[in-house]
């Protein structure tokens, strides 16, 4: 795992394969690149680079095969009462070829990482209902659900973490 911009070539297409797995699951067909470039524009990429975030590239065999990023949170959601420094997880994405590897929680304590470098106690996430393996991800990887801290279309199921 290294970190790495979120624009440079491995990141971008990583970022495309992101979007264009999770808008293919949400429509239930094939994303057109129409979608994709639609997810791509103005996503707020141009954060994830500290001091605002920063992003994680993973390799698989010499091969880009996962990413995600971290946002440290203007509004941070309270748990148990209070709001210390929170990093929200975000574009959280493994490729195919590489899932069953360990790639997942490899990335997830890469991300880790990064958030408390930029100062977070808390990391956040939300995610949606169908995303059931990446849900799966984060309770094997101590994070546990918490109540709705934002609204949105794609925010169905809320997880945090104490780092």
């Amino acid at each position: 795992m290294a970190v790495e911009r979120p624009d440079t070539p491995d990141a971008s297409l990583l970022r495309r394969d992101y979007y264009d797995e999770v808008a293919s699951r949400w429509y239930g067909r094939a994303a057109t690149d129409e979608e994709i470039e639609q997810g791509l524009t103005d996503d707020g990429a141009d954060r994830l680079w500290p001091p605002t975030g920063d992003f994680v590239v993973g390799r698989f065999q010499g091969r880009p095969a996962a990413c995600g990023g971290v946002l440290l949170c203007a509004k941070a959601p309270v748990i148990d009462g209070t709001a210390p420094a929170t990093a929200e997880l975000t574009r959280v994405f493994v490729r195919p070829f590489a899932r069953g590897t360990g790639g997942g929680g490899a990335l997830l304590s890469a991300l880790e990482d990064a958030a408390r470098r930029l100062g977070a106690r808390r990391i956040a996430l939300d995610t949606r209902h169908d995303l059931v393996e990446a849900r799966g991800l984060y309770a094997k990887h101590g994070y546990r659900e918490i109540d709705p801290y934002n609204q949105g279309p794609y925010s169905e199921r809320w997880f945090a973490k104490e780092l």
